[in-house]
């Protein structure tokens, strides 16, 4: 804004700042948690920030101060004056080089400010660097810790990166380890993410490889505590704040929380950020694998969230105009890239109409269900064959009678987006072969290479086993164990049961050839060569109401070929 560039002008504030104190630390054999710790980071920021200034007043002897700095001069002088005496209180376990370090060019930062000003007002932050810290090699970003010694960052693109600190080795021969010692710890922490329990290790060095979160198979972690002192360590020599996360474990309670503030306030920090492990749904970094977390929550509920797929702001569409019973209108598919029906509009012809109204809505339903994932599939199955009105004749040879526009909506649709939909059900009768049942063969002739379409088995097949027509003939003639004409075979054992089936078997030939079928009667069969007989029959045909069996459509009425049971034509 106009606001912020106008301050950045009058007062030119800068923000140096460092990353990879963790990895520095871990590298000269000093704990996180430790004063030793804390003082090389005090020591080393004070350089720093005396540096950046000492070179800013350098700068205003050349050009000038910044613009704000004459209405400013004394409280400036009196902040850098405080910089200065906080040199004193880096703690003693510091290199005593590095504190006369910083004492000697804090002298002379406020040495060139009473002479010169300070061409910026702010010099020094200390940033997240978390995108840099990458591009330097850096284990650590920042003042922070590592987060493990081996973690894993989710990809934008999908997949995981596994990280492993480059600093151990380096460490562990600062500790003192031989290589052989060194070899054999890393490679512990190479299988097992973690160098607790290692071989060799001694327990007095475990802090020094000590990360923010525990690891995957450990139970050592920084204290929360650590984080706040380090950033206190550093803030007497930061013009501005410290960018840096304050890592709490999962069980942490809201009293932890307030009391983390309350001590980062009591010990001067200028910001303070509060991460709870496993506060947020994801995270960039973590210590364990996608593989890992899901065998952790084994044994938890999981919650399916559905999710939807939108099409592309640009797509195809296919419309189709129908007409059911005179009735007029025009079905749109949106389409996926890979085809798929995403999007359904249905525009009756008359507007304003009751029934366009409802339609209207019933397709906005559909396309919502569409990309939140319901397959097209149970829409097709549910839906085809409901009757109410409008119903009728339509134009499509596909759908030649509708029962209603919702059952030619669907069986549309499906014709168009469902693989072997079209083929499985086309109109005509049973079709599993392709040959549709409506068709009559040419002449009526009685031969063995003759094959007649509409005459099929009870299976849905077109008799192609040389039988011919029983068409004019007795209805006993039957292909399979026939029976004669007069009733049943003589036979003593089977008595009248045999006699009542061969009756039943007969009278089922005779109404299933009037409907121009054949049916082979296996009195031997098993019970899973007549399943297999059913097993391609129509999915919308119901269950006879006599004995249970599949029927199949025959014209606007489904028919038994088991028992010969019609329905819903008389």
């Amino acid at each position: 804004t106009k606001r912020i560039a106008k301050n950045s002008h009058l007062f030119r504030p800068l923000g140096l700042g460092y990353s990879n104190l963790g990895s520095l630390l871990m590298a000269d054999g000093l704990a996180y948690d430790s004063d030793a710790g804390r003082g090389l980071c005090g020591a080393i920021t004070a350089i720093l920030h005396g540096a950046a200034n000492r070179t800013s007043a350098e700068l205003a002897a050349a050009v000038g101060p910044f613009e704000g700095f004459a209405a400013n001069r004394e409280p400036m002088l009196n902040v850098m004056q405080m910089h200065q005496a906080a040199t004193d209180s880096i703690d003693a376990s510091c290199p005593q080089y590095l504190r006369d370090a910083a004492k000697k060019i804090w002298g002379d930062v406020l040495t060139h400010g009473r002479r010169h000003g300070y061409r910026n007002a702010q010099a020094t932050v200390l940033a997240p660097t978390g995108t840099i810290s990458f591009l330097m090699d850096c284990d650590t970003t920042g003042i922070e810790p590592d987060i493990a010694l081996v973690k894993y960052k989710q990809l934008a693109g999908g997949g995981m990166l596994k990280i492993v600190n480059q600093t151990v080795p380096l460490a562990l021969r600062t500790l003192g380890y031989d290589e052989p010692a060194v070899a054999s710890i890393l490679d512990f922490i190479d299988k097992n993410d973690t160098i607790e329990g290692a071989t060799g290790l001694q327990e007095k060095h475990q802090s020094v490889f000590d990360c923010a979160f525990k690891p995957r198979l450990g139970k050592r972690s920084i204290a929360w505590e650590a984080h706040v002192k380090m950033m206190a360590a550093a803030q007497p020599f930061i013009s501005g704040a410290i960018s840096k996360t304050v890592n709490m474990p999962r069980e942490t309670t809201p009293a932890d929380i307030a009391g983390a503030y309350a001590q980062g306030w009591r010990m001067g920090l200028k910001a303070l950020a509060i991460y709870r492990d496993g506060s947020k749904e994801s995270q960039p970094l973590s210590t364990s694998t996608e593989s890992d977390k899901t065998a952790d929550k084994a044994g938890a509920k999981a919650i399916a969230v559905p999710r939807r797929e939108r099409l592309p702001d640009t797509r195809r569409s296919v419309t189709h105009k129908f007409n059911v019973g005179g009735h007029e209108g025009y079905i749109t598919v949106g389409l996926y890239d890979d085809g798929r029906a995403g999007e359904l509009f249905i525009t009756m012809a008359k507007e304003g109409s009751t029934i366009g109204g409802l339609m209207d809505a019933f397709g906005t339903a559909v396309s919502m269900s569409l990309q939140y994932g319901v397959p097209l599939e149970v829409y097709v199955k549910k839906f085809s064959h409901t009757r109410f009105e409008p119903w009728g004749y339509t134009k499509n040879p596909d759908i030649p009678v509708a029962k209603s526009l919702v059952d030619y909506l669907f069986r549309w649709m499906g014709t168009e987006f469902i693989p072997g939909y079209r083929e499985a059900n086309r109109p005509g009768g049973s079709h599993t072969d392709g040959h549709s049942g409506g068709e009559e063969a040419a002449t009526g002739d009685d031969t063995e290479t003759e094959r007649k379409p509409a005459a099929t088995t009870a299976s849905g097949l077109a008799d192609g086993q040389g039988t011919s027509s029983n068409r004019g003939k007795h209805p006993s003639k039957v292909t399979g164990n026939s029976v004669p004409a007069g009733g049943v075979k003589n036979n003593a054992s089977n008595g009248s049961a045999a006699a009542n089936k061969a009756v039943a078997r007969n009278a089922t030939a005779a109404l299933l050839e009037r409907a121009g079928l054949k049916m082979q009667v296996d009195p031997n069969a098993s019970p899973a060569d007549r399943q297999s007989q059913f097993a391609k029959f129509q999915i919308d045909a119901p269950a006879c109401d006599n004995c249970g069996a599949i029927t199949v459509r025959n014209g606007n009425c489904y028919l038994c070929h088991n028992c010969g049971n019609s329905m819903g034509c008389s």
